[in-house]
């Protein structure tokens, strides 16, 4: 089994962002090689343009990603104020990894995270893996409607 390697980046990915930076802080051309991971990988992040990511990792509070022989396997990001709100984003694992627990590291370093880990109510969208978020302590809300404002 090749090793793996967690990556918790700074705030805002600078790193990766900027230097296309990977395991060992090695420039791996990593923002190229996640948008082509997201492509492969999530349906709803095909069409993420490299200007777009470096926007979506700058603003994000906490950035994970999951690397293996200088490729990612897995990633997540959240946002939060850090007392009340916040929100788990873009979790995914390569399809041929899933299953290997890599999923589960990514969101435990997400809620463990100093910006997220106080955070009284974490939230997440998901399109077809509510039983994976299950086994990790999320629960449906029925009592809630999610309403979306699309620009």
């Amino acid at each position: 089994m090749k090793p793996v390697f967690l990556i918790k980046h700074s705030q805002g990915a600078l790193g990766l962002r900027l230097f296309g930076l990977g395991p060992n802080l090695k420039p791996t051309k990593g923002l190229f090689k996640l948008q082509q991971f997201l492509h492969r990988n999530a349906f709803w992040a095909k069409d993420r343009t490299i200007k777009d990511l470096k926007k979506c990792l700058a603003n994000s509070d906490v950035v994970v990603s999951i690397w293996s022989n200088n490729e990612p396997v897995g990633f997540g990001r959240a946002l939060s104020d850090g007392i009340y709100r916040g929100v788990l984003w873009d979790i995914v694992i390569d399809q041929d990894h899933q299953g290997k627990g890599y999923g589960k590291m990514i969101v435990k370093n997400l809620l463990e995270s100093n910006k997220i880990k106080h955070t009284k109510k974490i939230y997440l969208m998901t399109t077809s893996k509510k039983m994976f978020y299950s086994q990790v302590d999320f629960k449906e809300v029925t009592s809630q409607n999610l309403l979306v404002h699309e620009m």
